[in-house]
């Protein structure tokens, strides 16, 4: 039976690979994803099942990813005022399903679909179905969103998750990042944008990579480079194993953030320690008043977004 949690009901998901035996833990609280691990190394920083998610690990966002600015937008004149929900910089963040419970629609053994409804409130007057399937395979996690919207008028939609990646037997600084993007979103002091401007020549530019520990993110980017329909951002160790976090298409921006006050777990015992999260993004921050990246769905269409992660170079 799977267990009571603070994040809900815990849905364990296993599948055996020619690396060896692939788990993961997706959430019922936000579907996060909990734990991923590939013969026993951690792939993305776990959290124990008593934890909400330190730093939103692992979380979906949607409506938006990121920030809206004062939580406030407007549109055909009309003034939305959003809850503030990152109150110490005054915005609207992470979207308004990161603490809703969703529910199962199906399982299998290496397969979850789990569902939520984004219900008309205070700044977003719109109804939205949505949902979120996690398959594990030989190849990786891959992860398909769903979203419909059920009311009346076009809605404005964006979505992003939140996965921090690792390579669970390699501190996470000695890990090089790198991302396919070639434009850096300029914010001001509250973390909101400003600009954009080209990545080349400046310590953005991580097309070739940087070790994590030389690196102090909490940044957006742009110009994701797709290539057979797949933007791709990694983590590599020094032996050659890599981690990659792919997109599709519709992902064409990404978040970087590598705090070093992240609880880091090892078995049973956890540190405060380094950690790098690579979020795909279909929007960058702000994009309610920007319009960047925005989907405005009519009334009964669908929107359909997948990424994954994928492991290479482990040996069983």
């Amino acid at each position: 039976m799977p267990l009571a949690a603070a994040t809900g009901t815990q849905y364990a998901l296993v599948c055996d690979t020619p690396q060896g035996p692939a788990t993961a833990t997706i959430t019922e609280v936000a579907a996060g994803l909990r734990e991923y691990a590939l013969n026993g190394i951690d792939l993305v920083e776990g959290f124990g099942p008593d934890s909400v998610p330190p730093l939103g690990a692992g979380t979906v966002l949607t409506p938006w990813p990121n920030r809206i600015r004062d939580a406030v937008w407007s549109h055909g004149g009309i003034r939305h005022q959003l809850v503030i929900t990152e109150p110490e910089l005054g915005n609207a963040i992470h979207g308004l399903l990161a603490v809703t419970a969703y529910r199962l629609v199906a399982q299998t053994a290496n397969e979850v679909t789990l569902a939520a409804t984004v219900y008309p409130q205070a700044g977003y007057p719109y109804q939205l179905d949505t949902t979120v399937t996690y398959t594990l395979t030989a190849d990786g996690l891959a992860v398909t969103h769903s979203i419909r919207n059920v009311g009346t008028a076009d809605a404005p939609v964006a979505l992003g998750t939140h996965p921090y990646l690792k390579i669970g037997d390699v501190p996470t600084g000695d890990l090089v990042l790198r991302l396919a993007a070639t434009s850096h979103i300029d914010v001001d002091a509250r973390l909101n944008p400003v600009g954009v401007s080209d990545v080349a020549g400046t310590r953005f530019d991580l097309r070739d990579g940087a070790r994590v520990d030389d690196l102090d993110l909490d940044d957006g980017f742009g110009g994701v480079l797709v290539q057979n329909g797949r933007g791709e951002h990694s983590l590599t160790a020094p032996d050659g194993r890599r981690v990659i976090l792919w997109g599709d298409e519709n992902m064409a921006y990404v978040q970087a953030f590598t705090p070093r006050n992240f609880p880091v777990r090892t078995g049973d015992s956890v540190r405060i320690g380094q950690a790098v999260a690579i979020e795909p993004m279909t929007a960058p921050a702000d994009a309610f008043n920007s319009g960047q990246g925005l989907n405005w769905l009519a009334p009964g269409e669908d929107w359909v977004v997948r990424w994954g992660i994928t492991p290479t170079g482990f040996a069983y």
